[in-house]
């Protein structure tokens, strides 16, 4: 029985402070043999750090966070293996962000679940919680999360 994990999963939003993690997922990704999952999230309905203010139509707009999504997953696909890495699978998902990737976490068996953080300020972090912490205190796995 190996300590390493089989699956990967690499949550991903293609900000600059996510590049860390997609690399070091991919090279952990690599040196173990494990599967590697990529998850980006779109904002869903129920999401409320997304504001819809220069959308006419609620369908349009959901639509358009969902294109933006699906254009940062393929991205962030195509660095990884640009880079040498190979994606297994890459998922798309709607919905709170946090809920999303411990969800697909389960979903899969993943190992390790990999993120970056943004480096929230500790009274913003207070008022508004984050995703990473959301992901470390529920996963049912190990969580690294990646820092510059």
């Amino acid at each position: 029985m190996s300590i390493f994990p089989t699956k990967i999963l690499l949550a991903t939003d293609g900000s600059a402070d996510a590049m860390l993690a997609n690399e070091t997922a991919a090279d952990l990704a690599n040196t173990t043999n494990s599967e590697l999952h990529v998850v980006t999230v779109a904002p869903g309905a129920l999401d409320p750090t997304y504001r819809i203010e220069s959308f006419v139509r609620y369908e349009d707009a959901l639509k358009e966070v969902e294109e933006e999504a699906r254009r940062i997953l393929n991205e962030q696909v195509k660095k990884i293996e640009e880079a040498g890495g190979k994606v297994a699978e890459a998922h798309l998902r709607r919905g709170r962000r946090e809920d999303e990737i411990v969800k697909l976490a389960e979903e899969i068996g993943a190992g390790l679940i990999v993120m970056g953080s943004r480096g929230l300020g500790g009274v913003r972090r207070a008022l508004m919680g984050s995703v990473s912490d959301f992901v470390v205190r529920h996963a049912h796995c190990p969580v690294m999360i990646v820092r510059r």
